[in-house]
């Protein structure tokens, strides 16, 4: 029974006194903060492209997640795309289309 008890204690301190890399070997520590920030992506099956940031002005057409767009700028929480595949241009609503949040695990 003692020699139970013992062997943990043993294997504990041997692990203890094993090498540690120092800061010259270990790999050096990249914050996920430093890297640019993700994609707009749509977040809907459909987002409507419409002629105004409102939604009560004149649909243009439809954004679909296969979709290529990019975002040239923001007003509140509108975002005015050009849509790659179809070629239209107009404001999207925030709410469906936006960046996904990179999770950092320090």
């Amino acid at each position: 029974m003692r020699g139970a008890l013992a062997l943990p204690v043993l294997s504990a301190t041997s692990a203890s006194a094993a090498t540690v890399p120092t800061a010259a070997t270990a790999a050096p520590a990249v914050s996920c903060h430093n890297l640019p920030p993700l994609p707009y992506a749509v977040h809907a099956k459909a987002v409507t492209i419409r002629s105004k940031a409102s939604s009560k002005s004149t649909a243009l057409g439809l954004l679909y997640k296969s979709h290529k767009f990019t975002v040239s700028k923001k007003s509140g929480n509108w975002l005015y795309i050009t849509d790659k595949t179809t070629g239209v241009k107009g404001w999207v609503s925030g709410t469906s289309v936006y960046r996904d949040v990179r999770t950092c695990l320090d």
